[in-house]
């Protein structure tokens, strides 16, 4: 396996036997499933229900719990069952080859699956823990912005725009899927979100238990969630900053092994079950420590892995999921790491702050030619937190969680809007579409120019929308509306607050600098966003 975690690689050899393998026990249905549709709270949340509702999804089997029977009776048989899918129904369990006609004789077995996808002993290769860091990163940088150092990436995909609009996550909730979270619970960074109770759940599927933030995990979750929530007063704002969190570790850094992506489906359900609108991951599998369970570049179709088979089942309850493309660009496996490769999947490449690729970032598209990655966001010199301080480093790991943020304003502002019509027109306004590159997919996202878009060919906020005039302005921006003004502000280019009015549908900007601002305009009941030019 390959994460797209920031690292180096060293090679050794590994020996293994073929005696005990890892294997997915399918089991034949659902005998209790009726009890769960005569009362779906049993099993999901009333926010998970609220999602299918809005988005018009139907229950199904799938959403159903896993039959516990089946469970005791393959620990009847002896073997150990410590995780499972109600979404595959079945269960992961280790076993020889004899044991698998047991399994398969049994009468509530559909079928036994090998994880093993080849026999060839093989190369093992370990990751080094070694983060690539830039000179000075974590000090802390004070600017005069409210935005600081995090303002180039967050102007790059065009977020600002939603923010000051109103729009920042308020409400959705975002499952952050990845390693560990030490300095969640204690670092300043983070403190904003533990003051307004932003961070929901937590769970470790690994060790299963709710130790997701000791100081001996790996903290690559914690710089993922930092570029979506993290806050330092006049230093640093993610791209979601008000958004609610769930935080799941199904990762553990110093192995590579397959069950970890029954951790990802686990979690995956898990936020299912909570009503999550997203899930993020920054993580990617393609080699494991035992070389039988590799995947080739022909398994990244979007259905070979167990991971890629989960993510887009969650994209289907509704859940928009966005996964790291990788950061394998540079090597002699340069493609997308699954499961980036599910075409539900909506998967990130990174790019430095001009707009180039970044040079580490993987290749697309998937192996039946599904045009990968999605998009791009910055992954070069990208800015997060960890603990009190910012902090800067590369990888699609960073440039995912940026554009997850700006995902979650979309949502807030039209939170019915189709999951697939939003990937597709996320993909419209890009960079390079209608064109594209098998690294930056089609081009550097752009939140604004979708939120802009749909205002402007919605009939319904037409009708409720402020007209400005003249615009472009020389000297007065006048506002014609027949509802009260309570407030006007105007912010520059870089989000800085540059004139309230209190009641005014007349605005002097003549002493203003040409170029373009955004006025957020207040009536009694709404909040209102619209662009205009100084001449």
């Amino acid at each position: 396996m390959k994460k797209t975690l920031f690292f180096c690689f060293l090679a050794g050899y590994f020996y293994c036997s073929a005696q005990n393998q890892l294997f997915f026990v399918h089991f034949k249905d659902k005998p209790n499933k009726a009890a769960f549709f005569a009362n779906p709270l049993s099993e999901l949340s009333q926010k998970s229900l609220n999602r299918r509702t809005a988005l018009g999804i139907s229950l199904n089997d799938q959403d159903a719990p896993i039959e516990q029977s089946y469970i005791q009776n393959l620990q009847n048989l002896g073997f150990t069952v410590t995780d499972y899918s109600k979404w595959l129904n079945g269960a992961a369990v280790n076993a020889t080859p004899s044991q698998i006609a047991v399994l398969q004789a049994q009468p509530f077995v559909l079928s036994v699956e090998n994880f093993a996808k080849n026999n060839s002993p093989g190369t093992k290769i370990k990751p080094v823990d070694k983060w690539k860091t830039n000179t000075g990163s974590n000090n802390k940088i004070l600017t005069n912005f409210d935005y600081g150092v995090g303002t180039p990436q967050i102007d790059q995909v065009n977020i600002k725009p939603l923010h000051l609009a109103g729009y920042t996550g308020t409400g959705i909730s975002i499952a952050v899927i990845d390693n560990g979270f030490p300095t969640v619970d204690t670092g300043n960074a983070f403190l904003r979100l533990r003051t307004n109770n932003k961070i929901k759940a937590g769970y470790d599927f690994v060790t299963k238990t709710t130790d997701i933030y000791n100081p001996s995990l790996h903290a690559h979750g914690t710089v993922v969630l930092g570029a979506i929530g993290g806050y330092l007063e006049n230093t640093f704002v993610g791209s979601a900053p008000d958004a609610d969190f769930y935080l799941y570790r199904s990762e553990n850094f110093d192995s590579e092994i397959p069950e970890e992506e029954i951790y990802w489906i686990e979690a995956a359900e898990e936020a299912d079950r909570k009503g999550v609108d997203i899930i993020t991951t920054s993580l990617g599998y393609n080699v494991f420590d035992n070389p039988q369970y590799n995947y080739t570049y022909a398994d990244m179709n979007g259905s070979t892995s167990f991971i890629t088979r989960g993510a887009g089942i969650a994209a289907e309850k509704g859940i928009f999921v966005l996964a790291a493309a990788g950061n394998s660009g540079d090597k002699t496996w340069h493609y997308l790491l699954t499961p980036a490769d599910n075409d539900k999947v909506f998967s990130i490449g990174g790019v430095d702050s001009a707009g180039n690729s970044s040079v580490f970032s993987s290749f697309g598209p998937n192996s039946l030619g599904v045009i990968k990655p999605d998009g791009s966001a910055q992954g070069t010199a990208t800015v997060t937190v960890l603990g009190d301080n910012t902090f800067v480093t590369n990888g699609t790991s960073l440039a995912t969680p940026i554009a997850a943020g700006g995902v979650a304003c979309l949502i807030q502002a039209f939170p019915t809007m189709n999951r697939d019509q939003m990937r597709t027109r996320l993909r419209q306004t890009a960079s390079l579409y209608p064109n594209h590159t098998d690294q930056m997919g089609f081009g550097i996202l752009n939140f604004g120019s979708l939120y802009n878009n749909v205002l402007n060919t919605s009939e319904t906020v037409k009708k409720q929308k402020f007209v400005l005039f003249p615009n472009p302005v020389k000297n007065i921006l006048n506002i014609a509306s027949e509802q009260e003004i309570e407030t006007t502000e105007i912010y520059d280019s870089l989000g800085r607050l540059i004139r309230k009015e209190n009641h005014q549908k007349s605005i002097k900007v003549n002493d203003f600098a040409k170029g373009v601002y955004y006025l957020k305009i207040k009536s009694r009941d709404q909040v209102y966003y619209e662009k205009f030019i100084k001449e």
